[in-house]
């Protein structure tokens, strides 16, 4: 790669390879993140290579590999351009069929997506409701970027943005632009992300200055980070360049969980790609201006999403956190003043300054500007990735994008937030999603994950889920969030046995309450969110478990009991499936099962295909 030596030369180098794109040549998109990957894409981008070369098309179509593009679902997908035919669930000998009616500018219509609501076949992407219904300013670009090829990216005009910022010559404009827009962190509190660069701007800057983007992204559930990395790392890179020169950082970290393996190769390959083309590093563009970024790999403990344990880790220290003030934008990565945002965050940045402050404030709500990436799963039709403006509601995003209950069983709740997250109720489904609303009904934004539960979800399990997550992501240095939490799951565990009492209910509700007041970070003082939430919304459920003896949703084992009703036909199907040989009976004959040795482990319910099970 050739060394830009100055603006003009990038400017020079972007005008050429946009010049030589000619975007009406039919293009083949892959999807390759990693559910993809775990999907099956690899296996069709072997077959549409293989197809491209042996029928002598690489002149007339092009392939493109990509990251995810959010129908995680429907993976693996293939998208045509310019057409914007959409493929989804595709196999091998649909992917080499693809490939010839590409060539010839053809759609194959019985491998299109299917309304579920009329049964008709949807053409283009866009037009699919799970698309249709979001606005797609971060997640779109996945699908038009070669993670790859740096090239790729300027020629979508990738850092265009920090040309701009470089002819501006201001570094205030810069930080006026971002407060202007409104951004807030999208790593969970919220704050000012222009309020922060302002404090670290004001920052002496003797020793340097660090900017570090957090991917610690460590919510089950939760993988929009992870997607952003892998499928559009020059974004992250870029809007970190454009921070440090608004704010003077001399150095940046991007700190990743080493379980994300896909987005540290693409994040290594576009940070060595950066410096070599002359992005990043030394007196970039000729400007005068340095800063580099480094890589750090995190151990995976959830409490270094917390910004003073995050500090700590990249130090080689124990990732606990630490009291404030100071706070780290005085006093952050060796003593110097440090500005943390996360991933979804810096991926904003060029884009307000690409649109423009006021047009990015146009998108969401007052307060709360722009759009929020959440990771839909659980019992929604539709699940993963969902781009949406800021301040709409679950209602919509749950039914429109999501297309409602997977089943006949009813949506009961939503958990936003993550383990530090509260379950919000189906009758609160038309509050809008952003910061104020959701911490106004007893919740959290935090990064974006968004779990859909229904009827057959029991809530009393899932305080209990998320507590003993926490109890052992606690890194013990408070002692009310050491053994609260502990003391919580166990008191939650008792209820789920059938042995808690309406004391130890009153105890909870107690505890929960003092863990939230007394702990020193943010993993403490949202610790309790689960048990208050499901407490304030779900307490029939508590008290089911406590006074009836009895698991609504059918799901503490020590509270339900399986039976064999009148429509069992004697298939023996159930009889198979039970390693206990807890059910006996003739074939075609009515089946009955032994209560001494069922485990309820369910399997038996899981193969019945006559509904002839009950659990009560």
């Amino acid at each position: 790669m050739k060394r830009l030596r100055s603006i003009e030369d990038f400017e020079s180098l972007q005008s050429r390879i946009m010049t030589d794109h000619d975007a009406a040549v039919p293009t083949i998109v892959i999807p390759a993140g990693t559910c993809c990957q775990a999907s099956g894409a690899n296996d069709l981008i072997r077959v549409a290579k293989r197809e491209l070369l042996d029928k002598k098309l690489t002149d007339t179509v092009r392939l493109r590999i990509t990251g995810c593009q959010g129908f995680c679902q429907m993976e693996p997908s293939v998208l045509v351009e310019p057409r914007g035919t959409f493929y989804p669930k595709v196999g091998m000998k649909t992917m080499a069929r693809i490939v010839e009616y590409v060539a010839r500018d053809e759609v194959l219509a019985d491998e299109l997506f299917m309304s579920p609501d009329t049964g008709e076949q949807i053409e283009r992407q866009e037009d699919i409701p799970f698309f249709r219904n979001q606005v797609r300013t971060i997640l779109s670009r996945n699908e038009k970027i070669d993670p790859l090829f740096i090239y790729d990216y300027i020629n979508n005009q990738g850092y265009s943005t920090l040309a701009k910022v470089f002819k501006m010559a201001d570094p205030d404009w810069v930080i006026n632009e971002v407060k202007v827009a409104g951004l807030r962190g999208r790593g969970g509190a919220g704050f000012p992300t222009g309020l922060k660069w302002e404090f670290l701007a004001n920052q002496a800057n003797g020793h340097g200055k660090f900017l570090v983007c957090n991917a610690d992204e460590g919510d089950p559930g939760a993988y929009m980070d992870r997607s952003v990395l892998e499928g559009n790392p020059h974004g992250v890179i870029e809007g970190m360049i454009i921070g440090a020169y608004a704010t003077g950082a001399t150095g940046g970290v991007i700190y990743v969980r080493n379980e994300y393996p896909l987005a540290i190769k693409h994040l290594i390959i576009a940070l060595r790609q950066a410096r070599e083309v002359g992005l990043l590093g030394e007196n970039i563009l000729g400007t005068g201006f340095s800063f580099d970024i480094n890589l750090v790999k995190g151990a995976g403990a959830f409490v270094c999403g917390e910004e003073t344990a995050l500090i700590r880790s990249i130090e080689g220290k124990t990732g606990e956190p630490r009291q404030r003030p100071p706070f780290p934008v005085q006093k952050g990565i060796e003593g110097k003043p440090t500005a943390i945002n996360n991933v979804e965050t810096w991926a904003n940045i060029p884009i307000i300054i690409e649109k423009g402050a006021h047009e990015f404030a146009k998108i969401g709500t007052e307060n709360n500007s722009g759009t929020k990436i959440f990771s839909l799963v659980g019992k929604a039709k539709y699940t993963g990735l969902v781009e949406v403006p800021m301040g709409t509601t679950i209602k919509r995003i749950v039914y429109e994008i999501g297309g409602g209950p997977v089943g006949d069983a009813r949506i009961k709740a939503v958990q936003t937030g993550g383990p530090s997250g509260g379950c919000i109720p189906a009758d609160l489904f038309d509050i809008p999603v952003d910061y104020d609303s959701l911490s106004k009904a007893g919740s959290i934004m935090g990064s974006g994950g968004m779990i859909v539960m229904d009827d057959n979800t029991c809530m009393v399990d899932i305080a209990k889920y998320f507590m003993n997550f926490l109890k052992d992501e606690s890194c013990g240095k408070c002692f009310t969030c050491r053994k609260g939490t502990q003391r919580m799951y166990e008191i939650l565990d008792d209820i789920s046995q059938g042995h808690g009492t309406l004391e130890q209910l009153q105890l909870l509700e107690e505890l929960a309450q003092v863990v939230k007041d007394t702990t020193m970070c943010g993993l403490g003082q949202t610790a309790s969110n689960p048990v208050l939430s499901t407490l304030r919304y779900f307490r029939e459920e508590y008290l089911a478990h406590i006074q009836d003896q009895r698991c609504p949703s059918g799901v503490c084992r020590a509270l339900i009991t399986y039976s064999i009703n009148e429509k069992c036909k004697g298939c023996q199907l159930c009889l198979d499936a039970c390693q206990q040989d807890a059910i006996s009976g003739k074939k075609k004959e009515l089946h009955f099962i032994d209560q001494s040795k069922c485990i309820k482990c369910g399997a038996c319910k899981s193969v019945c295909k006559l509904d002839a099970i009950d659990v009560v």
